[in-house]
């Protein structure tokens, strides 16, 4: 008994030191209103539902992408909102992901989207397989999932590149710009050259987020962020941090999620936090190959939102593996909506669910996306 008290203890002390605990809201102010649970057995076209990675909302519909790497697809959905209540969720359409001869030997394995209204079409973005040399990828596809082209990566984020970037770390969030002429995209982990990964005690673990050319699909700037540390000691040996999804919401400055889980908990394994980044002053490291040993200031991180507040509102108390988030309709109240979605993994071994969450936004500062 002393010996795991004393594991918590240090637990608590090294984690405390890791991980940001304060709330700074005075610019943006989250707060929680509902959630909904989609049922587990629900399928489309011989599919089921699930593997939720991504969400986006334009002209009333929601866009989901599933990251099942051997079918990727999308959904259409309808989430229908009253009042401060998500009062149904309904699938609509799924789409498929169809890739063209070009395209066809690479590993889609899809952790974002995003419609383009005026394209009519979809920008995607893709972890690919490092570990079988398959590059990640961002992908422009028809409104039908047919792959038209791929934008032009940096050399550090391929998969046999000398940089070479983590398994399963690779590009996991992905913006439309503010100025809507863009995409900014994140990486979920550090490339291996540039830092280590996120501990349970205070390390360095900086990501690269990355603005594309939509006109030309050319990287043209970039920035450094750092996690933050495993949030809970891990009982089975393993843990992770990651940035799972952005928004960008005026020049410069995004929400992103941090997703933190440690194994041995069962389904309270995730820790899930709302950043607001500032990046107006960061460093662009576009042109800087690698990281470590390089003189570069970071965009500045305060913590907006913790679900951990929230969770004896959720399911069981369930917070679990959030990675879609969008900017969703004008609620009654004047105030602008937040829609977040979860990943259950397809998990046949520990309960995971898909899990909507519906969320109010109130910036202070009233220059912001619209």
């Amino acid at each position: 008994m002393k010996k795991i008290l004393s594991l918590c203890a240090l637990s608590i002390l090294l984690s405390s030191c890791a991980v940001t605990r304060k709330i700074e809201d005075e610019n943006v102010q989250i707060e929680f209103l509902d959630e909904f649970v989609l049922a587990p057995n629900i399928s489309i076209d011989n599919t089921i539902v699930g593997g939720l990675s991504g969400i986006d909302y334009k002209n009333g519909k929601y866009y989901l992408v599933s990251d099942q790497a051997s079918n990727p697809r999308l959904y259409i959905a309808d989430i229908e909102i009253n009042g401060e209540q998500i009062e149904n969720i309904s699938i609509e359409q799924l789409i498929s992901l169809k890739a063209t001869q070009d395209y066809s030997d690479q590993v889609f394995d899809l952790e974002a989207a995003r419609y383009d209204v005026d394209r009519d079409e979809f920008v995607i973005a893709s972890e690919g397989l490092i570990d079988m040399g398959k590059d990640p990828g961002i992908y422009r596809l028809s409104s039908l999932g047919e792959v038209q082209n791929a934008f032009v990566i940096p050399e550090y984020f391929r998969a046999k590149g000398e940089q070479r970037p983590r398994n399963n770390g690779v590009f996991e969030g992905l913006s439309e710009s503010f100025d809507n002429k863009a995409y900014w995209v994140a990486t979920e982990s550090p490339l291996e050259k540039d830092s280590g990964k996120p501990k349970i005690f205070p390390s360095r673990a900086h990501i690269r987020i990355t603005k594309f050319s939509k006109e030309t699909g050319e990287p043209v700037k970039q920035f450094a962020y750092k996690l933050d540390g495993i949030s809970k000691l891990p009982i089975n040996y393993f843990a992770v941090n990651g940035a799972t999804e952005i928004l960008e919401f005026s020049q410069d400055r995004f929400l992103i999620l941090e997703r933190s889980y440690s194994a041995g908990y069962g389904p309270h394994g995730n820790t899930v936090k709302i950043f607001e980044i500032d990046a107006s002053q960061a460093t662009n490291t576009l042109d800087i190959p690698r990281l470590k040993g390089a003189d570069y200031k970071l965009a500045e991180k305060r913590l907006l939102f913790n679900f951990k507040s929230v969770k004896d509102e959720l399911t069981e108390g369930i917070v679990d593996n959030i990675e879609g988030i969008c900017f969703g309709p004008i609620l009654e109240n004047g105030k602008r909506s937040l829609l977040l979605v979860s990943d259950n993994n397809f998990n046949s071994f520990a309960k995971q669910i898909n899990q909507f969450i519906l969320m109010q936004i109130d910036f202070k500062n009233k220059t912001v996306t619209n």
